[in-house]
């Protein structure tokens, strides 16, 4: 009789146990956070890592308020549409209560899963994208392009300092993912493009080497080295996701400014600065409003009200710049700031009809002009009324300057003057 009051009474142990266990899985938490990445967790540096260590940040800040909050992650995700289902459906089983996807190819699959019954408790937020619902799906992004420019300053001071090529250029080298078939690369090289140019004038080329991919540490190695030797780069920036480009630009003896994070431990001898992201401020934000949803029993309900499309820059904190390296010029951090400043107050931005150069004694001057393409078509009209994106060879006018965000989000399909596109090269 004892026997078996004794295995009655473990059995019972078992089931409590097992019922805390289930009930800790996601039952203990204000919030299970879900997460698609497309490299790997562990990363140190690069894509993956910026936004890994930007959802981690966001989790520590909301657990030092007294939250709990649980990671899940899928890493290692290919951008095919079958593996991110795959992702999404085990992150849910999960418990997930939020589920982000990182890269841009997470799209089709991370609309489609917004739009299921099954998942109309959770939100669905996605990087980089354009496709959004009206109560559990958005994209968010920022004003990266702000930062390319404040890049392209770093590296024409640089490459000044170094002297011209042959041709009495100082030549840029760019390693991209891809050129203009996305807005986000073709805005952003345009962007590091005009702030070289507000340093070198129409003395500077940009030559850009695309990959046709995110991320391939090998391609982009390649690719910087033929940047390096066969156009004579003397600055190599990329949009790309790791580190190999400022690693070849270190093993070269030339210079670099990195991307996503500061790659300066990558390349100590050659980063300048890097374009980098600040993925807390965003992911503070998205996990604490779906969390205040839950708490309050109505998941989903404010989240696209509250968080929506969103778009930061270097106003809201949201991107950024890596620290001022030694490899800088000794006027660099003064003429990139003062640039900063203007952007930051709202006196200026990037894609306008105004352009900023600097004076004998490193004040800037603004001039009103066009912005035309490499090969000669107007753009962005001088008297800013028109803002156009190519269309069969020649200008097609989207609107005035109020449309100037959706273009450099989603329509923008140009080079702007002195980039040269050398994939095929």
């Amino acid at each position: 009789m004892k026997k078996i009051l004794s295995l009655a009474l473990a059995a019972l142990m078992l089931v409590s146990v097992l019922a805390m266990t289930a009930c800790g899985e996601t039952g203990d938490y204000d919030i299970t956070v879900g997460a698609v990445y497309i490299g790997s967790q562990t990363e140190e540096s690069g894509y993956t890592a910026a936004h890994s260590n930007g959802i981690k940040e966001a989790i520590r800040q909301l657990e030092a308020e007294g939250y709990k909050v649980k990671l899940l992650v899928q890493d290692n995700v290919p951008e095919e549409d079958g593996a991110v289902t795959n992702a999404i459906d085990t992150l849910a089983g999960q418990g997930s209560d939020i589920i982000i996807g990182i890269s841009f190819g997470y799209l089709n699959a991370f609309n489609e899963a917004a739009g299921k019954e099954e998942y109309k408790d959770i939100v669905f937020s996605h990087a980089t994208g354009y496709l959004s619902n009206e109560t559990n799906f958005n994209n968010y992004f920022g004003r990266i392009y702000q930062s390319r420019y404040l890049s392209g300053i770093a590296a024409a001071l640089k490459a000044k300092e170094i002297g011209p090529a042959d041709d009495g250029k100082y030549h840029l080298g760019y390693v991209a993912a891809y050129g203009t078939e996305y807005a986000e690369t073709c805005s952003g090289i345009n962007g590091f493009t005009l702030g070289a140019q507000s340093v070198l004038g129409t003395d500077v080329t940009v030559y850009v080497k695309t990959l046709n991919t995110w991320g391939d540490p090998a391609l982009e190695k390649q690719a910087a080295e033929a940047l390096i030797n066969t156009y004579k780069c003397t600055v190599i920036t990329q949009h790309s996701d790791s580190a190999q480009p400022q690693i070849a630009a270190q093993n070269a003896g030339v210079f670099g400014c990195g991307y996503n994070s500061d790659m300066t431990s990558d390349a100590p001898n050659a980063h300048l600065i890097a374009p980098i992201w600040h993925w807390d401020v965003y992911y503070k934000l998205a996990i604490g409003t779906a969390m205040q949803d839950k708490l309050a029993g109505t998941p989903t309900a404010n989240f696209m009200s509250k968080v929506g499309v969103y778009y930061g820059g270097l106003k809201e904190g949201f991107i950024d710049i890596s620290a001022f390296t030694a490899n800088c010029t000794s006027d660099t951090e003064a003429k990139v700031n003062t640039v900063r400043t203007m952007i930051e107050n709202g006196e200026w931005d990037v894609f306008s009809n105004v352009k900023l150069s600097f004076d004998a004694n490193g004040k800037v001057v603004k001039t009103v002009a066009p912005l035309k393409t490499n090969n000669g078509i107007v753009v962005i009209s001088e008297d800013n009324s028109t803002y156009s994106v190519v269309a069969n060879g020649a200008a097609s006018v989207v609107g005035g300057a109020s449309e100037v965000d959706g273009i450099i989000k989603g329509s923008m399909n140009y080079f702007v003057e002195g980039i040269i596109d050398v994939t095929n090269g």
